[in-house]
């Protein structure tokens, strides 16, 4: 895994006191002498699981980017009032031994309302997953006679 390093090192080395936080917490809720942040220690990921979420009257949908991933890679379900998705794939490397694994789990929170019993999800040609569900239908929903 690689990190994101600046360019040039400061004089002095990497401010470590910045990076790495000290065990216990000031009151003030700072850690050390300055503002530390776990964005510090994130490594550099490539952002092309991107996912877009819509709800509204016609129902509820979720469209995330999958073009890495065979359908029979991934896994849709209901949890509670979330959709999990997840994505396993493994392929044997090209110039030698060893296995390549990519993945990734994902958690959707369903808006009340939702018929989560009506839920569908299919893989466009383009890799997109799109989950979708439409509304519950009220007593007030009904068409007038």
């Amino acid at each position: 895994m690689d990190f994101i390093l600046p360019p040039t090192l400061p004089v002095g080395g990497i401010p470590w006191e910045k990076v790495l936080p000290p065990l216990i917490p000031r009151l003030n809720g700072t850690y050390g002498q300055h503002n530390w942040s776990p964005k510090l220690l994130v490594p550099e990921t490539d952002n092309t699981c991107s996912a877009e979420v819509t709800c509204d009257d016609s129902g509820f949908t979720v469209q995330v980017d999958v073009k890495h991933f065979y359908p029979e890679d991934l896994l849709v379900k209901v949890i509670g009032d979330f959709v999990e998705v997840q994505g396993k794939h493994e392929e044997k490397k090209k110039d030698g031994p060893g296995l390549t694994t990519r993945q990734f789990n994902r958690r959707y929170r369903i808006p009340k309302g939702v018929d989560t019993m009506a839920l569908e999800s299919a893989v466009s040609p383009e890799g997109i997953l799109i989950i979708s569900a439409p509304m519950l239908q009220t007593e007030n929903s009904g068409s007038l006679t």
